[in-house]
C-alpha cells in the first residue's frame, strides 16, 4: 500500500460486531430495493452499474486480516482476488405479488452466513412475475446502518461515484509502518486514560445502569435461535412527524411508541399484561458517515415505555427522552470499550450464553434516516425500500428495523420463527398503531 494511503484499521466496535456474529446467527444487515419500470430495460445493464458502484466502495472490496505480532489490530486490506461478479446471484421472484413470499426470501438469504473467503458482501437480483428487486446484504462487521446509507446513497443515481479500483493500495502496509502506527495508537490510548472510566460509565447507564430495573418476564424473552420471519407496517412520514411534534417529539419517538404498544397488543392477544415494556434504541455517535469509511458507531439506549394506554400516551412519556439521553448513547459502545475482554468472552460463548439469560431489555429498535426524495438505480425507479438486520438475539424473540425513504417509515419486524407464531397478529398491530399516531383511518390503503 502506498505510503500516503491511511491505514484502514478495524475500530474496536468492527471488532466487537466481528466477534459477536462468530457464534449462533449471523450479524448481517440487509435492504431490499423494489423496482418500477423505467427507461433502462435491460436488466443486465442495472447489475452491471450495480456490481461497478458497490466496487468503487473502498471496504466492499476488503477483507479483514490480523496484523503480525506488535503490529496493532487487524486492517482492512485489498482483496487481491477480488472479483465483483463473485457476490451477485440471480433468484426467481419467490411470488406473484405477494409480500410475505418476497420477505420469507429476504429473511432466507440475510440470515445465511456470507462467505468468508471474500469481501462480506452479496447482492441477489430477483425477477419474476414483471416484477424486480435487488437484495444487498453486508456483514455488520463492514458497517453499521448510518454506514450501510452512506453506501445506499453511492449506489443509486444520482451520486458521482470514483472509478473502480481509484484507491492506490491492494496489499497490507510494511510491518514497520504497521508496528509504527500500532505504537501511536498506543500511545494516544494511554492519554485517553483518564476518559476510559467515566467513558465506561456512560455506555453502562445507557444500557439500563449496573443494577438496571430487570424487564419484566413475558413471552417476548424465550429461547431463539432457529430461523427468523419477517413482517412489515409502513406509514406516511409527514403526518407521523406532526403528531410526534405536536408532543414535543421525535419521529424516532413514534417509533418507539408504536412499536412499544403494538407489542403489548401481541401480549394481551396471547393472555399476558404488562404496563412497562424496556425498549432499547440504537443511537448512533454520528449523524453522517462516509462510504469509503462506514465502520461502526452505535450503541443502545434503554428505554422505559408504558403500553397500557396506547401508543399515543407511550409518545407523551417517550418525548424528548432519547434527545435527552443521547450523550449517554453517543460514545462508543460497552463491548467496544471492553476490547479483548469483550472479544475473549465472545469466542468462549459468554456473551452468548448472557444474551440468552439478560433481563435489560424485552426488544430492540433500530431507525435509520433513508433518502428523501424517490431515487433510481440506472434510470428504473426504486419504487419502496425494505430493511432488514439479522443477528444473534438472545432471548428477544422480536426487534424492529426501521428505515425512512421518499417520505415513508418502512418498519421490518425481525422475528424468531419458532418463538414467535404469531407474527401476523403484530403486523396488525403495528400498523394499527403507525396508523394511530400518523391519523389514518382504518382500511386506508397503503403502498407496498
Amino acid at each position: 500500500m502506498a505510503t500516503d494511503q491511511p491505514i484502514d484499521r478495524a475500530s474496536p466496535a468492527d471488532r466487537a460486531m466481528a466477534a459477536m456474529g462468530r457464534r449462533g446467527r449471523p450479524g448481517q444487515l440487509g435492504v431490499l430495493l423494489l423496482l418500477g419500470t423505467g427507461p433502462a430495460d435491460d436488466l443486465h445493464a442495472v447489475e452491471r452499474l450495480l456490481v461497478s458502484r458497490l466496487a468503487s466502495v473502498p471496504r466492499l472490496r476488503r477483507r479483514l486480516l490480523a496484523a503480525p505480532p506488535l503490529a496493532g489490530p487487524p486492517v482492512w486490506v485489498d482483496d487481491p482476488a477480488f472479483a465483483p461478479d463473485r457476490h451477485v446471484r440471480h433468484l426467481p421472484w419467490p411470488g406473484p405479488g405477494e409480500e410475505d413470499a418476497l420477505l420469507g426470501l429476504a429473511a432466507d438469504v440475510v440470515g445465511r452466513r456470507l462467505p468468508r473467503d471474500r469481501p462480506l458482501w452479496s447482492a441477489t437480483i430477483l425477477t419474476g412475475y414483471r416484477r424486480a428487486a435487488v437484495l444487498l446484504v453486508v456483514d455488520h462487521a463492514v458497517l453499521d446502518g448510518i454506514g450501510g446509507m452512506a453506501v445506499l446513497d453511492r449506489l443509486l443515481d444520482g451520486h458521482d461515484a470514483p472509478p473502480v479500483g481509484s484507491p492506490a493500495g491492494t496489499s497490507r502496509p510494511a510491518y514497520a509502518r504497521l508496528v509504527a502506527d500500532a505504537w501511536r495508537a498506543r500511545i494516544a490510548g494511554v492519554r485517553r486514560l483518564r476518559r476510559a472510566l467515566p467513558e465506561l460509565r456512560r455506555a453502562l447507564s445507557a444500557g439500563g445502569g449496573a443494577h438496571p430495573g430487570a424487564a419484566a418476564p413475558c413471552s417476548l424473552l424465550a429461547p431463539t435461535g432457529g430461523r427468523v420471519a419477517l413482517a412489515v407496517a409502513r406509514a406516511a412520514l409527514a403526518p407521523l412527524r406532526a403528531t410526534a411534534h405536536r408532543s414535543g417529539a421525535s419521529v424516532n419517538d413514534a417509533l418507539l411508541a408504536a412499536v412499544a404498544a403494538a407489542l403489548g397488543d401481541l401480549l394481551r392477544h396471547r393472555g399476558e399484561h404488562l404496563d412497562v415494556l424496556r425498549v432499547a434504541v440504537m443511537v448512533s455517535g454520528r449523524r453522517t458517515a462516509r462510504a469509503d469509511r462506514p465502520g461502526n458507531a452505535a450503541a443502545p439506549l434503554v428505554v422505559a415505555v408504558p403500553v397500557g394506554g396506547g401508543a399515543e400516551e407511550g409518545l407523551r412519556t417517550v418525548a424528548g427522552v432519547v434527545a435527552a439521553r443521547r450523550e449517554q448513547a453517543a460514545g462508543p459502545s460497552l463491548p467496544a470499550l471492553l476490547g479483548p475482554v469483550f472479544r475473549v468472552l465472545a469466542a468462549g460463548g459468554c456473551y452468548r450464553w448472557y444474551l440468552r439469560r439478560q433481563r435489560r431489555m424485552h426488544t430492540l429498535v433500530s431507525d435509520v434516516a433513508g433518502p428523501p426524495v424517490p431515487r433510481s438505480l440506472g434510470g428504473v425507479p426504486v419504487t419502496a425500500v425494505v430493511p432488514v438486520a439479522v443477528g444473534e438475539s438472545g432471548n428477544l424473540t422480536v426487534s424492529f428495523t426501521a428505515l425512512s425513504y421518499a417520505g415513508t417509515l418502512t418498519v421490518t419486524a425481525v422475528a424468531d420463527a419458532g418463538a414467535v407464531t404469531d407474527l401476523p397478529v403484530l403486523r396488525e398491530a403495528l400498523q394499527r398503531r403507525l396508523d394511530e399516531l400518523a391519523g389514518v383511518s382504518p382500511g386506508t390503503a397503503r403502498r407496498g
